[in-house]
């Protein structure tokens, strides 16, 4: 088996996402950023947010899979937001924030859709969460790397990002760091 493996999810904004698998045994590295859109160049931010590019507000992880499998990756990621939703989570709307899995290959596409199909019964509504091809990652700008463990009194990362950080601490004790 490799030794280090790539996961591309996009669950809303990027920040949270960061500070929740940031926290995960077995993930090497994360870096926010988009992937997605159809534009020429590397996006930015603002380009992103008007919602014209096409591109996602994604992480991109490095993990072990000797520690931590992608199946178990999707579970956190599935309990992170609301998969639910289309183009929308929590108070961010467009189609940045959509619900997706980027596979990079044959074996994390069956699993993103072998998960999904386990966990669609838990729901009232359908999962809308796209499972598409990767292609390419642009990584964000550097203001918003490690976003959360910079800016942990900024009022976001208190009212929206610490209580999914605590759900999922809860959650998933076993496998923090």
């Amino acid at each position: 088996m490799e030794r280090h493996r790539k996961a591309y999810l996009g669950g809303g904004c990027f920040w949270c996402l960061e500070a929740i698998f940031r926290n995960l045994k077995g993930v090497e590295k994360v870096v926010s950023g988009y992937s997605g859109g159809s534009v020429p160049g590397t996006p930015t931010y603002r380009e992103v947010s008007s919602g014209k590019t096409g591109h996602k507000e994604i992480i991109a992880l490095t993990f072990d899979p000797e520690i931590i499998s992608f199946e178990s990756l999707l579970f956190v990621f599935f309990s992170s937001h609301n998969p639910n939703t289309s183009q929308a989570q929590g108070f961010g709307y467009g189609s940045q924030y959509t619900s997706v899995i980027f596979y990079d290959d044959e074996s994390q596409e069956l699993s993103a859709n072998a998960v999904i199909a386990e966990l669609s019964p838990r729901f009232s509504i359908p999962i809308l969460t796209l499972v598409r091809r990767f292609e390419r990652f642009f990584p964000a700008e550097d203001y918003h790397q490690n976003y959360y463990e910079e800016n942990k009194n900024d009022a976001y990362c208190t009212s929206i990002i610490e209580p999914q950080l605590k759900k999922i601490q809860k959650l998933y004790t076993d496998q923090l760091k």
